[in-house]
């Protein structure tokens, strides 16, 4: 997947964050039930928060709605802390701190030696793995640390993003009621009745087979209600809209494409540790993170000058 295309995927996916829309996804890529994962996440953040020196600058890549600003914010009020991210769209930062926009990990506007910390959160691993160690350890201050909550391949984040990745497939490619309405639609306002009743059988099946309220359900249930609630409106303004629900769902799946990729470059760990090694950044710790059943979900890897 090339940069660009990600960052239409993820551009799109915090576009919807900053309008209060996570699509059911509270917690960036993760379901809202999943309290106790935010938990260990934090707690690796205070904890790692109460380890810089006072009023330490710290740069966190990939920021997105800027969580990890706002968990070290809560720990140490003194901390200068600014976030960075590739995509064009970000939600307000925390208050207390800076986010910037539309900035690649890989070339970083600061200058040398300028922080005495940089973290990531389900970040680095999008990025060029040898360009990116090269510009933390360039921005990274005498006796600097570096801590990245990376992905894993076989832990319960991708599974659920791949389950959601088959349920937008199966509305959008198997059933292609989308396009098939759009076809329809073509005809005339005639059309519009049949349409909507078209979308409703399809919402009816992905219920029945992937669940109420999964995108099996809800891209046909949307479809069929923008034809149903279009009629003044007219064809054209019903097709516009049905373009830009299949659109959005596009996105999810470049975005868990993304995913994907980004736990295989975290599975590569050795990989990782010999690109940070080439700038005298040693490995201090790996520590697995887990989720409230035990399952290890992400690992916390603290690097620090050799």
């Amino acid at each position: 997947m090339s940069q660009s295309q990600s960052q239409d995927a993820w551009g799109d996916f915090w576009a919807l964050n900053a309008r209060g829309n996570t699509s059911g996804e509270g917690g960036g890529c993760l379901p809202q039930r999943w309290v106790a994962i935010e938990q260990a996440q934090s707690a690796i953040w205070h904890e790692f928060a109460s380890s810089l020196p006072e009023s330490a600058r710290v740069c966190d890549l990939a920021t997105g709605d800027g969580r990890v600003l706002r968990w070290m914010r809560a720990k140490r009020g003194d901390l200068s802390l600014i976030g960075v991210d590739l995509s064009p769209t970000l939600p307000a930062p925390p208050v207390g701190t800076e986010t910037r926009s539309g900035i690649p990990m890989e070339t970083l506007p600061f200058a040398d030696g300028e922080f005495a910390a940089v973290v990531s959160q389900f970040g680095f691993e999008y990025g060029d793995v040898a360009k990116t160690a090269a510009e933390i350890a360039r921005v990274l201050g005498k006796g600097g640390k570096v801590g990245l909550i990376m992905h894993r391949g076989d832990g319960p984040i991708l599974e659920h993003n791949q389950k959601r990745r088959d349920e937008l497939l199966w509305p959008l490619k198997e059933k292609a009621v989308a396009r098939k309405v759009k076809t329809a639609l073509k005809k005339g306002p005639s059309a519009i009745d049949r349409a909507a009743e078209f979308a409703g059988k399809i919402a009816q099946k992905g219920a029945e087979k992937f669940g109420q309220q999964s995108p099996a359900w809800e891209i046909p249930e949307a479809i069929r209600r923008t034809c149903l609630m279009g009629r003044r409106e007219g064809v054209g303004s019903i097709i516009e809209t049905i373009a830009t629900i299949e659109s959005h769902a596009k996105n999810e799946l470049g975005r868990i494409k993304s995913l994907s990729g980004a736990c295989a470059t975290a599975d590569d760990r050795q990989n990782i540790i010999n690109a940070f090694a080439a700038h005298n950044l040693s490995l201090i710790e790996t520590r697995a993170l887990k989720e409230a059943s035990g399952r290890e979900f992400a690992d916390f890897v603290h690097f620090g000058q050799a």
